[in-house]
């Protein structure tokens, strides 16, 4: 840490950013912003009605609330600066600031990845092992799940870091990304990168293929179980509860894949600065949208909390 300070006094890196400042591009900022609010929000209240409504108190909603903290997170570690840059005009970023944003950016979408797994296994027991649900998945299994989500996402974003801000870079500083992403910094490095690329890319594949084999793995045991199901009733109740996440997955894995799991020569950064505003706002937008409308317990307790406001702005 000592010599990423020493090296703060003269190093920093300059962010291009997304936008220009044409009135097409303010118009675009205008909506990537509206969208951070309403994805800001919308987690906020996620988490505020599972904290409150004692139904919500459940494996699969606290998998949701720790889901919508990593989106909260998520959305706050580059949109801010990157409005900054944008409104002020200066587009810098200081050694320090640029590693803190990997860390936390890296982290983040580790822990997410893992998460989205072990919440496709808890689907996979509420459905296929109804009666030992309550055994499987107990409030220390669920904890432990949660808390190594964590854990292996933080470890994954230290290591990058670590391994990103220890390179030399002695020639350009100019970042074209609108944050300070590890693959857009591997390319200003004046040293040979193909140790860390590898290093890059076994790390994606552990966090983005392992709990995806994960998901693969319970929903193909999920999609047995209801078609031996009887009911047309249960089938469709069973279905409904595994939609939210499927859309969830879907958004996250394909953006995510389509930027990490890319050979290098095929990477542009325009596309890639796209598909980053996508999982990094969009989809924690989304999120909190998608299981909220398609869940009526949710959708209760949302109902709940506006008549108790109702009633207390009546007094």
């Amino acid at each position: 840490m000592e010599i990423w300070l020493n090296r703060t006094s003269i190093d920093g890196f300059i962010l291009l950013g997304i936008f220009s400042h044409s009135q097409t591009d303010f118009v675009l900022f205008s909506v990537v912003m509206a969208v951070f609010t309403v994805a800001l929000c919308g987690n906020v209240l996620l988490l505020f009605l599972i904290y409150i409504d004692p139904r919500l108190h459940t494996p699969m909603y606290f998998f949701l609330s720790q889901l919508s903290l990593m989106d909260l997170m998520l959305v706050c570690a580059n949109v801010p600066k990157m409005a900054v840059n944008f409104l002020s005009g200066r587009k810098s970023i200081s050694f320090v600031g640029c590693g803190i944003q990997i860390g936390f950016f890296v982290s983040l979408v580790g822990s997410e990845g893992l998460l989205l797994g072990l919440m496709a296994y808890d689907r996979y027991v509420a459905i296929s092992h109804p009666l030992h649900y309550p055994i499987l998945m107990s409030q220390k299994v669920c904890l432990r799940f949660a808390g190594s989500s964590w854990a292996f996402g933080i470890l994954d974003g230290i290591i990058q870091m670590v391994a990103a801000m220890s390179l030399p870079y002695c020639g350009s500083r100019i970042v074209d990304h609108f944050f300070c992403e590890v693959p857009a910094l591997l390319k200003l490095a004046c040293t040979d990168t193909s140790l860390f690329d590898t290093l890059l890319f076994a790390c994606c594949v552990f966090m983005l293929l392992l709990p995806f084999s994960i998901i693969v793995a319970s929903y193909a045991h999920i999609l047995r179980a209801v078609l031996h199901m009887c009911s047309a009733q249960a089938r469709k109740k069973a279905l409904a509860t595994c939609s939210s996440h499927l859309t969830t997955v879907s958004l996250f894995y394909g953006a995510a894949m389509f930027i990490y799991l890319r050979p290098r020569r095929y990477r542009a950064p325009s596309h890639d600065k796209a598909v980053s505003v996508f999982y990094t706002v969009l989809t924690p937008m989304l999120n909190p949208l998608i299981y909220s409308l398609r869940n009526q317990e949710v959708m209760g307790a949302l109902r709940k909390g506006l008549d108790h406001c109702r009633i207390g702005s009546q007094h």
